[in-house]
Parts: structure tokens; sequence; C-alpha cells
């Protein structure tokens, strides 16, 4: 009977020890279940959230809150059928052209921005009629300038590539098989001949890619005809000017900056002033510098071994209308065509040589001539500083978007700004016919022709030079002579399916 009794005590007190250890063993599995239906729930929120902003966020914030009452609801759901939904752009890309690759295309651009810009037009065209894969170009960072810009630093390079994929293959770089054959100097290297035809790309340059499989052509300024060739390839050209060729945002925002700056003062002229020292000793053109200057402008030309015109006679050349115009004479012409005092004249242009001094005539006639050093802030232009063909983009873009633009010489810049204001709609460029101007202004100058004649002269002289409708002068065997391309697209004007950018 103890012993049963002791038995019976003992089994108590057993089950008096196991019931507390269930209890913690339920909660622990309770504890269990409740973190594992947690971590599953933030999960989902999270999938949920990364999912994007096209449904996700229709999906979180559509359920409505626990503690919010039906009035709140019905108030929450009306503000969200007023808000418009998000609107996400997307590019289309065009689909890639599929095409046997002859080989790989290298090319060095060289000069200032603009013509650079045309060189890279026509590379594309040459690399897409010889079936190549084009890599990105490399711009000149050795002319007078030194500007170490890269492609991507002017360019969206990414547009670049994938706007033109339908025509042609585009490289960042060589692929590394193929940069090695590059570096161990498994290529080949030249310029081609000016001016050329499709013709010479196919019979001539052509092959030598098949041969080596990669081509560096190291020259590209005017290395393809103006005339004479088929419509596709001059439609090609004006695609990739006007559509692939666009600016980085750093540049685009920063130009749209300052033609809002202008537009709050009104209308605005833009007046390419070339009459840089580059310029200058260049050209060989001194009207109105001492002769101290003189003598620097002549110690520069013959500084750079690449200016091979050395000995020129100024006053000749300034007679032919071969000299860029000179701030006063600028000054005297945009007088005589009525250009309003009042009008804001935005100088698209490096440093003027002398300065202030020979501004002084302009900006007497014109107090409102502003700069982009000017409407900025220096911090907005830090980056920008020692890089000109950056500098140069934002005035390209400021002279597209310009009630007048006029320049005063016909370089690279103002053939190619030319042609992009005609695309736009033949927006009003003033092309002064230089040879007639010095003309008239020395016998203005020397009292031979009173101001109302003079006024008359240049207004009737240049009344069909604004930027309307023309066709381009062809000169047979003489292509540097002609209308360039660039400054009258003829071929592309008539084409309003052609995607327009600015």
């Amino acid at each position: 009977m103890v012993g049963g009794k002791l038995a019976g005590v003992g089994g108590e007190k057993l089950r008096c020890a196991a019931a507390p250890a269930a209890a913690a063993r339920s909660r622990m599995k309770l504890w269990m279940v409740r973190a594992t239906t947690t971590v599953l729930l933030w999960t989902c929120v999270v999938q949920l959230t990364a999912v994007g902003d096209t449904w996700g966020p229709r999906v979180l914030k559509g359920w409505p809150s626990c503690i919010t009452s039906p009035d709140d609801d019905a108030a929450s759901a009306t503000l969200a059928a007023a808000r418009p939904e998000p609107v996400v752009d997307k590019a289309v890309l065009p689909p890639k052209r599929i095409y046997r690759n002859n080989g790989y295309l290298m090319v060095s651009c060289n000069g200032g921005l603009n013509q650079m810009r045309a060189a890279i037009c026509d590379m594309v065209v040459i690399a897409r009629y010889l079936n190549v894969t084009l890599v990105v170009p490399e711009l000149d960072k050795t002319s007078f300038w030194n500007d170490p810009s890269e492609f991507q630093d002017i360019f969206d390079v990414e547009h670049f590539i994938t706007s033109l994929r339908d025509e042609v293959r585009i490289l960042r770089e060589l692929p590394p098989r193929v940069k090695r054959r590059v570096e161990h100097g498994m290529y080949h290297s030249m310029p081609p001949i000016s001016w050329s035809d499709i013709s010479y790309y196919h019979n001539q340059i052509l092959p030598l890619i098949r041969k080596y499989k990669v081509l560096h052509l190291n020259r590209t300024d005017a290395r393809l005809a103006n005339n004479g060739l088929p419509m596709e390839i001059q439609k090609l050209r004006c695609r990739v000017n006007y559509a692939s060729l666009r600016f980085t945002s750093q540049i685009e925002e920063l130009g749209k900056r300052v033609i809002r700056i202008l537009r709050q003062n009104g209308p605005f002229l833009v007046l390419h002033l070339r009459y840089e020292m580059d310029m200058l000793a260049f050209s060989g053109c001194t009207q109105g510098c001492s002769n101290e200057e003189a003598d620097d402008l002549t110690r520069m030309r013959y500084a750079y071994p690449w200016w091979k015109e050395k000995i020129i006679n100024s006053e000749l050349k300034r007679k032919d209308g071969l000299c860029p115009l000179t701030p006063e004479e600028t000054a005297l012409v945009l007088r005589a065509l009525d250009i309003d005092r009042s009008m804001q004249i935005y100088i698209a242009a490096g440093e003027i040589y002398g300065g202030k001094r020979r501004m002084s005539a302009l900006t007497s006639a014109y107090p409102n001539v502003v700069r982009k050093e000017t409407l900025l802030e220096p911090s907005d232009l830090m980056f920008f500083q020692n890089h000109s063909s950056q500098m140069a983009a934002l005035d390209y873009l400021v002279s597209l978007e310009s009630d007048i633009f006029v320049p005063t010489y016909d370089g690279n810049m103002a053939k190619v700004v030319e042609g992009h204001r005609r695309y736009m709609g033949f927006k009003k460029t003033i092309l002064l016919d230089r040879k007639l101007i010095v003309e008239l202004v020395d016998q203005y100058n020397n009292s031979s022709l009173r101001w109302d004649e003079f006024s008359l002269m240049l207004k009737a002289a240049h009344a069909n030079r604004m930027g309307s409708a023309s066709k381009r002068t062809v000169i047979l065997d003489r292509p540097k002579e002609e209308d360039y391309f660039y400054a009258n697209p003829q071929e592309c004007l008539q084409d309003s399916n052609l995607l327009r950018t600015s």
C-alpha cells in the first residue's frame, strides 16, 4: 500500500512537472508561427514594392487602412480617380539590322566640334554602306584648343548607338580578341581621299577592311562628297546629324537654361563673331589690329605646322571677302539692317581678340550684348572650363533657338548651324556677303556713301540671303568651292517623316 501510494505520488509529481514544459513548447511553436508569418508578410511587401511604379503603388496604396473611416475611403477614392496616372516614357528602339560584318572601322576625328560633328555623320554612312562595325569615334585632342573631351563627354553615346541600330552596328570599343590584334599592330591606318563618293569606299576602302579586318581612318574632315550621292545616303547623313547626335543631358539642360534666361527678356539674336585669336592667326586677317597684335598673330600661325598657308596679304584677303568681319564692321551691318537697338545680342564665340577695346563699337550700338559667361554663374560653367568643344556645344544649342542667327564668317559652326536651322523650318539666318560689305563699309567710312545709301544697299543685297529654301550650288571638280551639304541639306528638307529634333 505504501509502495502504491508512493508510486501515485511520484506519478502526480511527474505530471505536474510535465505540464509547464508542454506549455513552454506550445508557446515556442506559436512564437515560431508568428515570426515566420511576419517574415513572409514583409517579403511579400518588399516584392510588391520592387515590381515598380506601374502597378505596385496601386496595389499597396489601394488597400484601405484598418483605422480609416468609410468617409476617408470615399475621399481617397475620389482623389485617386482625379489623380492622373503616371506616364512612363519608354524609348522604342528600332530593330537591329542583321548583316554579315566585313570588319571594324575605327576613326579619329580632326578639327573643332562642328567639323567633327559633320565627320561623324559621314563615318556612320560609310560604315553602313560597307557593312562594317563602327567603333565610337575618337575626338581630336591635339588641335589648337587641346580639348581632352571624349565622345561621351559631349554626345549621348547610348542614344547614338541605339538610335542607329537598324542601320549599323556601333560599339563603344573593339571586342577583346580584336583589340588585342590592334595592340599588336595588326591593323591598317590611313587618311581617306577628300570629297570622295561612295564608290571610292566600296572599291578602295572595303578591300582593305577585308584584308586587315580593322581599318583606322586618321582624318575625317570632308571625306565624303557633297553631291552625286544616292538619296538614301544623304538622308542617313541628316538622320545622324539631327536625330542621333544628341548632346549629353548636362549640356542640354544648361543650354535650355540659357535660352530660358534670354527668352524672359524678349527676342534675341545670336552673333557668331569669329574674331578669336586663333581664327585671325589662321586666316592672316589683321584689320584693325595694332602692329604688335599683327606680329603676335603671325608668330602663332608659324607655330602650328598644320596651318599650311603662312605668307598672307591681309588687305587683299579682306577685299576678296575671305576675312571674318571685325566687331566694328559688324556693328555697322546690324544697324544698317535695322536690327533694333534693344535686341539682345548673344555672342556665340570664344574670347574676342582685343577684348573690350575691340568690342566697344558693338556694345555702344547694342547695349544688351551678353555671353554665356554673363548669363550663368561661374559654378554653372566650372565643369566646362578648358573644354572648348563643350562650350561650343552650349553655343550651338542657343544658336539653334535664336530668333536670328548671324555668322560673321563661314566656318564650320556657321555652316552646320545654318543647315540645322533650315531643317527646323528655315529659321532666319542672315548670310552676310562679306566681299560687298567691306567695299561698302570702306566707302561709308571715307564719306563716299551717306548712311541712308549704305543701309539701303546692304538691305537690298541681303534680301534673299536669309536662310530660305534654295538649291545647293554644284561646281564640278571643285567641291571645296561649292555649297556644303551640311549648310543646305536640301534632300532632307522635303521629308516631313524624318524625326525632327533641336
